[in-house]
């Protein structure tokens, strides 16, 4: 998700026809995959949605995510799914419902609303500076952006500040934190992003729907970034990710590509 290069994105495992699964058999199979998601097309149970997506990491569910919406949609309307509306169709997920529309020959949702956006204690700033091995005099600004994961965005000086972290996962503690950082005006992408989940299976995300769509929120609605940007991630694991972000009146579109790499059957 979020390339157009095969095996550049954030990987996804889609399965279709989910209906007669259980909630343990889909935490299982999405345990097997070990993928940062895996989710389940089922069909809706909200008169205004097309379809509904369960979304699982390898331990939990969760009522939203950004990669795992486009990629589902991607899958849905691959298998010959029909929206109910031109050029526009609903998820339904535990979140509620969210748009998706085609955009050229991208796919973006509509960022849901955050749950929780505001200032940051500076207790957790401190631990944050620590887990990102930053003096804390280099976190210009943080908050929480809560859509369903519980990011807290972090905003660094330069892309290059992002690029160099080499984080300390165990100083971090419970916090899940993004990072952005503007890059040149002639660098191509206008922001870098990092994702750091810590945790048992501590790790960085590739690339990451949910942080963007909050970190978009944030940073247009503070005038630090321009109604459309693009934002790498990725980059410091060998990726190429490129989220595409649209403000259109109330909406903010966060989109990218989706390219199928595996297809195929699963035993359940």
């Amino acid at each position: 998700m979020f390339t157009g290069e095969p095996y550049r994105g954030n990987p996804l495992a889609v399965v279709g026809d989910a209906a007669d699964l259980s909630s343990e058999q889909m935490q299982q199979f999405a345990n097997w995959t070990n993928l940062s998601e895996t989710t389940f097309l089922l069909p809706p149970t909200h008169p205004d949605a097309d379809y509904r997506v369960r979304i699982f990491t390898a331990s939990e569910e969760f009522p939203f995510a950004g990669h795992p919406t486009l990629g589902s949609a991607h899958a849905w309307l691959d298998a010959g799914g029909v929206p109910k509306r031109d050029g526009m169709l609903v998820q339904e997920c535990g979140a509620g419902l969210v748009r998706v529309k085609r955009d050229g020959g991208r796919l973006a949702f509509a960022a849901p609303v955050l749950t929780r956006f505001g200032p940051v204690e500076e207790a957790d700033m401190a631990q944050i500076a620590a887990g990102l091995r930053l003096p804390r005099r280099a976190l210009l600004d943080a908050t929480w952006l809560v859509n369903g994961p519980e990011w807290i965005g972090v905003l660094l000086a330069s892309a290059a500040q992002v690029l160099a972290i080499t984080p300390d996962f165990a100083a971090m503690g419970g916090l899940t934190v993004g990072v952005i950082g503007p890059h040149a005006a002639d660098a191509g992408p206008d922001f870098e992003v990092r994702t750091f989940i810590p945790g048992d299976a501590a790790a960085e995300d590739p690339v990451t729907g949910s942080f963007n769509a909050g970190a978009a929120q944030w940073l247009i609605g503070s005038g630090r970034a321009p109604a459309s940007y693009v934002a790498a991630q990725g980059t410091a694991l060998g990726r190429a990710g490129r989220v595409h972000v649209d403000a259109d009146g109330s909406d903010i579109w966060v989109g990218g590509s989706s390219t199928t790499c595996i297809g195929g059957t699963v035993a359940l």
